[in-house]
C-alpha cells in the first residue's frame, strides 16, 4: 500500500507539474502579445500591469533587481506610488515593469520593456539601467528626471522604442542613443538638450524622430538628406540655414515633416513637391521666402500643408489647392498678392484654409498697401538666393540684403499630449 501510494504521489506530482509549465508558457506567450500592443509608441496610456513572478535562479533578472533598486534608491518624488511596490526581488511584479520570455531563449523570462508615463517622477537614470540588456521598450515620457543620459545606456543593445519626452533632461544631444543598434523610434522632445546635432544622427535608420521644444541650435549637418525616417519632427528649436536640395533623398520614406519655428530661410526648393509620401508639411513660423513651388502639386497624399507667418511672395498655385487629399492648408502672414482658381474658395471641396494677412485684393483681413509694396516690389530671385549660414541646411553663402526683414513672432509652446 505504502508504494502504490508513493507512485500515486510521484505520478501526481509529475502531472501537476506538467499542467504547471503548460499554463506558465502559455501566460508568457498571452503577456508578449499584450505587451506588444500596449506600448507600441505610447498610444494606450500607462499600464499598472503585473506580470508573472520571477522563476528561481534567473541571473537576467537578478541583474534587474539590482538595476531597479538603484533607480529606486535615486527617485526623490513619486506622487502617484508608481514605485511604491518596487520591493523585492519578484521585480516582474513591480508596477510599470513588463517581462517577456528573452529574444536568444524563450525559456528564460526577461524585463523586456518599463513604461512609467504620466508618473510625474522627479529623480535621475543612474548607471546601473545598463544592466537591463533585454530591455526592448523605455517609455518615460511626462514626468520630472533630471540630468544627463548615462552612457551605460550603449548596453541596451536591444531597445527598439526610447521616448524621454517631457522630462528636465539636460546636456548637449545624447549621443548615446546613436549606439544602440536596434533603436528605431527617439522621442526626446519637451526637454532642456542644447547645441548643434551630432553628423552621425543623419546616417542612423530610425522610424521616427522627435527633437521639438529643445534649445538646439547650431545648424543641421548638411548629411540631413541621408536619413530615412517616416516622421521628422524638429520644431521650436534654432537651428537656421535653408531647407536643402538633398532632401530630395527622403522621398521612399519622409510622411510627415514639421519644422515650426527653426528659423529656416531662403526659399523652399523644387525637390519637396518629390516626396511622394509626404502627408505632412509644417515650416510655418519661420523666414522663408519666394513663392510656392509649382511642384507641391505632385504631392497626391499631401493633407496638412502649413506655409503661415513666413515672407513668402508670389502666387498661390491652383495645382497646390487641387491636391486630392488636402484638409488643412494655412498660408495666413505672408505676403501673397494672388489666388489662382479653386484657392478663391477651397473650402468649397471641404478643405480647411486660412488666407489672413497676406496681399489678396478684395479678401477681408490682408495687409496694408505699404506693407505689401515694400516686399512685393522687391521679388526674391530664389536661383540667386542662397543660405545665409554656412554649414547649415544650405552649402552656399550670399548677401542678406536680398532677403525682406519682418519680425516672425513665435508659435506658443504646448505640451505633448500623447498618451
Amino acid at each position: 500500500m505504502g508504494l502504490l501510494s508513493s507512485s500515486y504521489s510521484s505520478s501526481f506530482t509529475t502531472f501537476a507539474l506538467f499542467l504547471f509549465l503548460v499554463q506558465l508558457s502559455c501566460f508568457f506567450n498571452n503577456l508578449n502579445a499584450k505587451h506588444s500592443v500596449a506600448n507600441s509608441h505610447n498610444r494606450r496610456g500607462h499600464h499598472h500591469h503585473h506580470n508573472t513572478q520571477n522563476p528561481p535562479l534567473n541571473p537576467r533578472l537578478d541583474l534587474a533587481f539590482l538595476a531597479l533598486q538603484a533607480w529606486k534608491s535615486v527617485i526623490y518624488s513619486d506622487p502617484k506610488n508608481f514605485t511604491a511596490n518596487w520591493v523585492g526581488p519578484r521585480v516582474c511584479n513591480y508596477t510599470g515593469v513588463y517581462c517577456a520570455p528573452s529574444q536568444d531563449d524563450p525559456k528564460v523570462t526577461v524585463v523586456a520593456g518599463i513604461d512609467l508615463n504620466h508618473g510625474d517622477i522627479a529623480g535621475f537614470l543612474p548607471a546601473e539601467l545598463g544592466l537591463l540588456s533585454d530591455l526592448a521598450l523605455l517609455h518615460l515620457n511626462s514626468n520630472r528626471f533630471c540630468g544627463i543620459l548615462p552612457r551605460t545606456l550603449s548596453n541596451l543593445s536591444l531597445l527598439h522604442e526610447l521616448d524621454l519626452s517631457n522630462n528636465r533632461f539636460v546636456g548637449p544631444f545624447p549621443t548615446v542613443v546613436l549606439s544602440l543598434p536596434s533603436l528605431r523610434y527617439l522621442d526626446i522632445r519637451f526637454n532642456e538638450f542644447e547645441g548643434s546635432l551630432p553628423v552621425d544622427l543623419f546616417n542612423k535608420t530610425f522610424d521616427a524622430i522627435f527633437l521639438n521644444n529643445n534649445r538646439l541650435s547650431s545648424s543641421i549637418p548638411r548629411s540631413f538628406g541621408r536619413i530615412s525616417a517616416s516622421v521628422l519632427v524638429f520644431a521650436n528649436n534654432r537651428f537656421g540655414g535653408c531647407l536643402p536640395e538633398s532632401i530630395v533623398n527622403l522621398a521612399e520614406t519622409l510622411e510627415e515633416l514639421v519644422m515650426i519655428n527653426t528659423s529656416l530661410q531662403g526659399c523652399l526648393p523644387q525637390q519637396v513637391g518629390f516626396l511622394y509620401k509626404l502627408r505632412v508639411f509644417d515650416v510655418s513660423f519661420n523666414k522663408i521666402v519666394g513663392p510656392i513651388p509649382y511642384s507641391l502639386a505632385g504631392l497626391s497624399h499631401l493633407e496638412q500643408l502649413n506655409l503661415a507667418h513666413n515672407m513668402m511672395t508670389g502666387i498661390v498655385p491652383m495645382g497646390v489647392c487641387e491636391l486630392p487629399n488636402l484638409a488643412n492648408f494655412t498660408f495666413s502672414y505672408n505676403f501673397f498678392c494672388e489666388e489662382e482658381g479653386i484657392c478663391r474658395n477651397v473650402t468649397s471641396k471641404r478643405t480647411v484654409f486660412d488666407d489672413r494677412r497676406n496681399c489678396l485684393p478684395e479678401k477681408p483681413l490682408q495687409r496694408s498697401k505699404k506693407e505689401c509694396n515694400a516686399v512685393n516690389q522687391n521679388p526674391v530671385d530664389c536661383i540667386k538666393l542662397c543660405c545665409t549660414t554656412e554649414g547649415g541646411f544650405g552649402n552656399n553663402v550670399t548677401s542678406s540684403s536680398s532677403m525682406p526683414t519682418m519680425p516672425i513672432s513665435a508659435p506658443p509652446f504646448i505640451a505633448p499630449s500623447h498618451p
